[in-house]
């Protein structure tokens, strides 16, 4: 499918929210869905990735039910789980594969997740290594999807992960909660951290260091209830949307603000963005804000290595960011981005080139020359929802606009993403 984004004349103006955070969203089910008791969770995203999540648990016996919006659960603890009577379709999402794997670990039963195309293709090593020092059995396809889990008791271990990963690290954790013994991990750079606040709202006992979290087996959760606060990752494709156009002032509402998630904001205010917080509260352990944004011009800007772990999903729109500030902007160790669901460096360099927009690659770093005018292009998404958001932010600044095919992909995690940008003036 394909849509056209035609160039804006002028600024952007509105208030609006996103739809609910996936990554809170997936940990939120997964926990209830061991816990005992019930579980309601408000503003679930509807997206492709958390549905996924979802009918994996239905497929091992866990009933849902929608009330009012609201996504209830009916926990009945670890042992609640039953093996699935096939293959387990974990879709486009990655978060549920890894921290599938890890939790189904531990369960006294035999399961195979699988995913389409694009998840195939992302490495699962990173994951199944810690897990097989802690005893679990795991089998793919040179390290990838499918992935045959053979479920048994596992017992703690001390880990230091070579990479920055809210991913790895959520399916250790997820493996030390029914393990024997304590389970450490380190990483090389603090990730985001909503396994460790759900974890705590559910009533599990995690202790956080900085890079270090330790977590000991034999640990139920209780039900509970919670809101997902809105996704900032969402929300960054409308804060870039504002602060690249003059004169524009968008304000996006209940949006997620963990410190562990926001190298987004920090990126563009080192580039001159006015980003205000009007209101600031907290939600089911995580901080959540009201954000507006004021148009103007950006300047080029070095982003350190350290925020890639906080920053990982918003490059793609930063990419565009930089390629309207004036001036350079060097990204540093973002070669992470390779392993999302399309290769991000080189589909961002390929689909921007179209647009007249220099990027280069060095090893792992990528610099993006700014300061020229954008033109308009028929581009590509390659089936990568942030991509085809990313370009489509693009094309509001692109002379004649774009074409962008592919763009349904944009369901996995912004089902309303074209219609948000029409309510602020797109």
């Amino acid at each position: 499918m394909t849509v056209r984004v035609e160039q804006v004349s002028g600024p952007l103006r509105g208030e609006l929210e996103v739809p609910g955070d996936k990554s809170v969203g997936h940990r939120a089910v997964i926990m209830g869905s061991v816990a005992r008791g019930e579980t309601r969770i408000d503003n679930m995203s509807a997206g492709a990735d958390n549905s996924s999540t979802v009918a994996a648990f239905r497929s091992m016996g866990v009933r849902f039910r929608r009330e009012a919006g609201t996504l209830c659960i009916e926990g009945k603890g670890w042992d609640g789980l039953q093996a699935p009577p096939e293959t387990v379709d974990c879709g486009n999402s990655g978060t549920t594969m890894r921290l599938l794997t890890g939790l189904l670990a531990g369960r006294p039963f035999d399961v195979t997740l699988d995913g389409d195309g694009s998840l195939r293709s992302r490495p699962m090593k990173r994951v199944v290594e810690p897990l097989t020092r802690m005893g679990a059995r795991v089998t793919g396809n040179d390290g990838r999807a499918p992935l045959e889990i053979h479920g048994q008791p596992l017992h703690g271990v001390d880990y230091s992960s070579p990479v920055a990963s809210a991913q790895v690290k959520s399916a250790v954790l997820l493996a030390g909660l029914q393990a024997q013994g304590a389970t450490r991990f380190e990483e090389p750079y603090r990730s985001r951290d909503h396994t460790e606040i759900m974890a705590r709202g559910f009533g599990a006992s995690v202790e956080s260091n900085g890079r270090e979290v330790v977590v000991r087996g034999g640990q139920e959760l209780s039900g509970t209830r919670l809101r997902v606060p809105g996704d900032v990752s969402s929300a960054a494709f409308l804060m870039v949307a504002a602060a690249v156009m003059p004169g524009s002032d968008v304000s996006i509402l209940r949006v997620g603000c963990n410190p562990t998630r926001g190298g987004v904001i920090e990126v563009l205010r080192a580039m001159g963005a006015d980003i205000e917080v009007t209101r600031a509260w907290e939600e089911a352990g995580e901080p959540v804000a009201d954000f507006r944004v004021r148009g103007g011009e950006l300047r080029g800007t070095e982003v350190p290595p350290e925020l890639a772990p906080r920053t990982i999903d918003e490059y793609p729109v930063l990419f565009v960011a930089a390629a309207l500030a004036g001036g350079s902007t060097l990204f540093r160790d973002v070669g992470e981005l390779r392993f999302k669901e399309s290769d991000r460096i080189a589909t961002m360099s390929r689909e921007l080139s179209k647009m007249g927009v220099r990027m280069e690659v060095n090893g792992d770093d990528v610099s993006v020359e700014g300061g020229g005018k954008l033109e308009g292009a028929s581009v590509e998404s390659h089936g990568d929802h942030r991509v085809a958001m990313a370009l489509a932010v693009a094309g509001l600044s692109a002379r004649g606009g774009i074409v962008l095919s592919g763009e349904e992909c944009v369901k996995v995690s912004f089902p309303g993403f074209f219609e948000s940008l029409e309510k602020i003036g797109g």
